[in-house]
């Protein structure tokens, strides 16, 4: 093969053996000394952008890490990121910064409406969405997704059947975590109609927006739809997914509305922390030098989706949609009835995350953001174990 002929992820080594087993990783010392293989929680195993790992090296050598503020120059990172990638203007005043999307989650559920009031969301979800209203003293509202064809999609018309007069929030994962869809401009469009029509705030959680995996599909910002839409929301972003950082710690809510930009701001007093000059400097390098490793390994991920989705249906009472976005395939477990897939998975040798913790028992999230040779031993030991288990039931 020439050079020529070279995948576009050959440039970076996404098939590089990385030891984390001594790194305090909290992925891969949920099983240690156990020979069980870690696709779990959501962070990949592959190196962070080279021009990532070179902007923190420098900074260290600087050897003095005292208080910090966020940079100009960051700020312009941020704003020229949402601009070249989304065609979405904001202004530096509308960024407000955090330690992590999990509390700008809490901050959030805080910061609207009043003890009591209640949050829609759509199911399965990331746990936090859960949690978060909780936390807040608010009511849970939860309206299923539904699976159309190959695809999982929002349904509009049960949000309309729970809302209710002490409905304040909307809370919106936009690329899908679990399930892996990107919303069109005509569903947003339709969520965006359905808050303005019931007067609620959206917190779009959109972390994990630079990981498209299908090339004729874009990311939409939501609150870029019209400046009414961006009035009523507040949109969590990070780069710690998109250039595999969450160990940095940094984050930031885009918020418009300086009325709701000042109550988000008030629910943070005295409670979150400011963000560590090493989530600075790796959000900037990451936006600023990181586009040719993340188009890259983008191809890879694409890879290993594909080979999941030939994979997984050909195992005895498993199903998968398509995976528009994100490095997590969410699996239907339900026709090989399995009480506890998870358990059942860990002890064939994988670590999935059980579906419960989404609120979807009979389904398990797997992360393929890892090197391809360990899914594919993954695989294989999925496909073991069900076979065995189908045949020990004949």
């Amino acid at each position: 093969m020439s050079n020529n002929d070279n995948p576009p992820w050959a440039r970076f080594d996404f098939d590089e053996v990385v030891d984390r087993t001594k790194s305090a990783s909290f992925k891969w010392d949920k099983y240690e000394a156990r020979d069980i293989i870690p696709l779990w929680v959501a962070d990949m195993d592959f190196r962070s952008p080279p021009a990532v790992v070179d902007a923190l090296c420098e900074r260290a050598t600087h050897g003095v890490f005292g208080y910090t503020h966020v940079t100009p120059e960051l700020e312009r990172a941020v704003q020229n990121e949402l601009s070249n990638q989304y065609g979405w203007h904001v202004g530096a005043e509308w960024i407000v910064w955090l330690p992590g999307l999990v509390s700008g989650l809490n901050v959030l559920c805080r910061s609207v409406g009043k003890p009591g009031d209640e949050v829609l969301t759509s199911t399965p979800i990331y746990p936090p969405f859960m949690s978060a209203p909780l936390l807040a003293g608010k009511r849970l509202l939860k309206a299923p997704l539904v699976r159309r064809g190959n695809r999982w999609e929002i349904d509009v018309p049960a949000f309309e059947n729970l809302v209710t007069p002490s409905t304040k929030l909307l809370l919106l994962c936009s690329p899908h975590n679990p399930v892996g869809t990107v919303w069109s401009r005509q569903e947003l469009t339709d969520i965006a109609e359905f808050a303005l029509r019931h007067d609620l705030i959206i917190g779009s959680d959109e972390i994990h927006a630079g990981l498209v995996l299908d090339e004729d599909k874009r990311h939409v910002p939501i609150a870029a739809l019209s400046a009414e839409v961006a009035a009523r929301t507040v949109t969590l972003l990070s780069p710690s997914k998109t250039f595999n950082i969450p160990g940095i710690g940094c984050s930031c809510a885009v918020v418009s509305d300086p009325g709701l930009r000042r109550d988000f701001c008030r629910a943070m007093e005295g409670i979150v922390p400011h963000v560590g000059i090493f989530g600075y400097v790796a959000t900037q390098a990451a936006y600023e030098k990181g586009g040719p490793w993340l188009t890259a390994l983008l191809d890879y991920l694409r890879g290993n989706r594909d080979l999941l989705e030939q994979q997984v249906p050909a195992m005895p009472g498993l199903k998968i949609a398509h995976v528009e976005a994100t490095y997590l395939a969410w699996i239907d477990v339900r026709l090989a009835q399995i009480e506890r897939p998870g358990e059942f998975f860990e002890e064939a040798g994988v670590g999935l995350s059980d579906g419960c913790e989404f609120d979807a028992p009979g389904f398990v999230r797997l992360n393929f953001g890892c090197r391809r040779s360990l899914l594919v031993e993954a695989l294989r030991r999925m496909r073991e174990a069900l076979e065995s288990r189908r045949r020990a039931c004949v």
